[in-house]
């Protein structure tokens, strides 16, 4: 398929890859022109890229450059970045077009620019995308929400993303695919938490035990074995001894709090979610926090899975 692509971020180039190795056709355009020229040196020995990869000098030359209906994807950051994006691409798009919010939105933004798309007879998707940096080769999961039609259309796309071990569901119209990758992300927090204060324990334990080993072993089948548990070990092979990173864990995004905020609105309990949020905001300032082995532990899986902005030891 042709489709235009919006955003060359850690998560959008390494998208565009794929979608290039798998023979799509591709218009991009990013914010900062450097970012796309180096993104033409890393495509380089991808077969046909040259042929089947294009640039827009702006979101319209974008948009002219793909045959009706056409495809927009877009992956940014959630809030002001792609709400003003939505708005230019919204006027310069057509009715029958096919637009789509990548980045992890609010799952209540995506329903209002349904609702916009809707009365201009554009079909919008709103589509969680996770799986981390390794997704590149391991395959994206993607949680649709939106124009059911506009899902069908595009199943060419999220066939080449999530291939080999990827996958891909459609949840329902307006913000359903935003609304489950919220959780998923709210889930991951207490996860990681869990992780992190697990192992904190054995590190301290009169054993000395070799936490790789562990981490290794708990990867062999255990109820906890998984894609975590692979950047736990990723994590531990680095830096045995959590070293590197400062305990400030910090947060990517706002899924978390909304997933806490809906929660709360509909009286549900969510105590370990809510706990292993406060911690994130805790560790900015909290001295104790921030000498812990489980902070630096959580720390370095945001860094191993997600390649995200972690505040290193000085």
């Amino acid at each position: 398929m042709k489709l235009g692509f919006i955003g060359l971020g850690k998560m959008g180039n390494r998208m565009v890859s794929k979608l290039l190795e798998e023979g799509h056709e591709v218009v991009v355009w990013n914010r900062t022109s450097t970012r796309v020229e180096e993104f033409k040196n890393q495509i380089s020995k991808i077969k046909n890229a040259d042929q089947n990869f294009k640039i827009g000098k702006s979101i319209e030359d974008l948009v002219g450059q793909l045959a009706k209906p056409r495809i927009v994807w877009s992956m940014l950051p959630a809030g002001e970045a792609t709400e003003e994006i939505l708005k230019q691409v919204q006027n310069d798009v057509e009715a029958g077009d096919i637009v789509i919010d990548g980045g992890n939105s609010k799952y209540s933004d995506t329903q209002k620019w349904y609702e916009s798309f809707k009365k201009r007879n554009i079909k919008f998707l709103g589509i969680g995308v996770s799986g981390g940096v390794i997704a590149r080769t391991a395959g994206y999961p993607m949680m649709a929400g939106g124009d059911k039609s506009a899902y069908k259309e595009i199943k060419p796309i999220l066939d080449s993303l999530a291939k080999p071990h990827g996958g891909y569901e459609y949840f329902g119209e307006g913000g359903a695919g935003h609304f489950v990758k919220m959780v998923h992300n709210a889930i991951e927090y207490g996860y990681m938490q869990s992780i992190g204060e697990g192992f904190g324990v054995m590190e301290k334990s009169p054993y000395n035990l070799d936490l790789l080993k562990v981490a290794k072993l708990y990867q062999k089948g255990t109820l906890i074995s998984g894609f975590m548990m692979e950047r736990t070990i990723e994590a531990l092979d680095a830096d045995p001894k959590m070293e590197k990173v400062a305990g400030v864990i910090g947060s990517a995004s706002g899924e978390a709090v909304w997933t806490v905020d809906f929660a709360k609105e509909n009286n549900l309990p969510i105590e370990i979610i809510e706990r292993s949020l406060e911690i994130r905001h805790e560790s900015e300032t909290d001295e104790k926090i921030q000498k812990s082995y489980f902070a630096r532990m959580v720390g370095s899986l945001r860094i191993a899975f997600g390649g995200h902005e972690v505040k290193k030891k000085a």
